[in-house]
């Protein structure tokens, strides 16, 4: 039955118009044909056409003929899909497809395709809420990351923050959204808490516009897999931590200044001054790192603002009484995996450097680009001035515009999640670009 369906249809795309009109007048049903695909489409692609209209119970691919059937759960959510795609012209890989109904009330497909049926019940697990398997969102995802990185062509009228959050939320869940302009062209990172929302959204929106005629988007994957939000403002948000500032006061010290630190040592302790919210104590782990620390970083611009450093009367960094709620001013890291000087004899204790505007990377994945990186650091809040790469790429010299920038992007990005894994290891430089 299938196969002398999709002989009719051949007919129709070679230039038949009587079979061809015969085709388009087909009623409504839930089992949808769809042309013109790309040759290197997946059935995963296709089925992510029906999955902001219900549930997808069955798929069918002919490969040599570029096309497809798609039976929908309900008769409902095939006319709400192809009266959508009448008016947004949905596209696979940038291409162009076109969807109409079939002659046909249900699929019948050979249930022991194991692909096809992982992917759906795929498809099934992310609908119901459930979590697939790792195997099954393999099938459907085909990155591991859930951060897009989203072009705006013919940007005439303004595009927020908050657009692009309402659009993109009907895929999922937004956790992140960083906005900048690169190249004279409006661009965005956003993250997804999953990476098959991710998946849905690039294969829904890329080529659409968002206001008629304009605003195009153009989607793809970013090699990131978590991004690094600081502020919580018109060009920046972090949907998890609505505490966040909108970066337009001066803030206070963060625990996390101790990455700076650790430069220079490992840090036990640090403990923020309840009444002087811009004071900190922070441990060493002996005398010779403290007076280290002291030496590289007093003067130094953290944060806007000069920051002294002496040798402190405490021996050691006190931990709150148990039950004892210190508002988080006080943070233990002496477990912590960060701690660079750990094993006698390290290669770190030879690569001990003042702060430079030049830092050193190291650990980077094979796929990460020069862009990737150049992006990572200009969204730390500053200006990448020159970037090397060494001859195995799993290193690199980075040059920040001010030594301050420099400081700010180690104590944001050493140990940042890579993906796999994989996380980069930044270190201040000796040599120059």
């Amino acid at each position: 039955l299938i196969c002398a369906y999709a002989k009719i249809v051949d007919g129709a795309s070679n230039g038949s118009d009587s079979k061809k009109l015969k085709v388009e007048e087909a009623p409504p049903s839930r089992v949808l044909h769809i042309r013109k695909l790309p040759n290197e489409a997946s059935e995963t692609e296709v089925i992510a056409l029906g999955l902001p209209f219900g549930k997808v119970t069955n798929i069918l691919t002919l490969k040599g003929k570029n096309q497809a059937f798609l039976e929908m759960g309900t008769e409902e959510a095939a006319i709400t899909m192809v009266n959508y795609y009448t008016t947004v012209t949905p596209h696979i890989r940038n291409v162009p497809v076109f969807i109409q109904y079939s002659n046909h009330k249900e699929l019948k497909t050979d249930a022991g395709n194991q692909r096809t049926q992982a992917v759906l019940q795929a498809v099934s697990a992310v609908q119901s809420g459930g979590s697939p398997s790792s195997d099954v969102q393999e099938a459907l995802a085909a990155t591991s990351s859930p951060v897009l990185r989203i072009i705006i062509d013919n940007m005439f009228y303004p595009v927020t923050l908050d657009v692009l959050q309402q659009i993109f939320s009907k895929f999922g869940t937004v956790m992140k959204i960083i906005t900048f302009t690169k190249n004279n062209q409006f661009q965005a990172l956003l993250q997804f808490s999953d990476p098959v929302n991710a998946q849905q959204a690039k294969l829904a929106l890329d080529g659409q516009n968002i206001y008629n005629s304009c605003c195009t988007l153009r989607i793809d994957f970013s090699k990131l897999v978590n991004l690094n939000v600081k502020y919580n403002n018109d060009k920046s948000r972090d949907y998890t931590r609505p505490e966040l500032p909108a970066g337009d006061g001066q803030p206070s010290i963060d625990p996390t200044v101790a990455a700076a630190f650790r430069v220079y040592g490992d840090v036990q302790r640090v403990k923020i001054l309840y009444n002087k919210k811009d004071s900190a104590l922070i441990q060493m782990s002996d005398a010779n790192q403290a007076q280290l620390a002291m030496s590289h970083l007093n003067g130094q611009k953290m944060y806007g603002k000069i920051i002294r450093v002496t040798l402190s009367k405490h021996q050691t960094v006190a931990l709150p009484r148990d039950g004892l709620d210190d508002q988080g001013l006080t943070k233990d890291y002496a477990n912590s995996p960060l701690h660079r000087f750990k094993k006698p004899g390290s290669k770190n204790f030879q690569n001990i450097f003042p702060p430079s505007a030049t830092l050193h990377l190291s650990n980077i994945p094979q796929d990460v680009t020069e862009d990737d990186l150049r992006l990572l650091f200009s969204n730390a809040g500053g200006t990448v001035k020159a970037f090397k790469f060494f001859q195995d790429r799993k290193m690199a010299l980075i040059q920040m515009s001010t030594v301050e920038e420099a400081i700010q992007a180690l104590i944001d990005l050493h140990n940042y999640n890579m993906g796999g894994n994989q996380h980069l290891r930044v270190s201040f430089s000796k040599s120059t670009i």
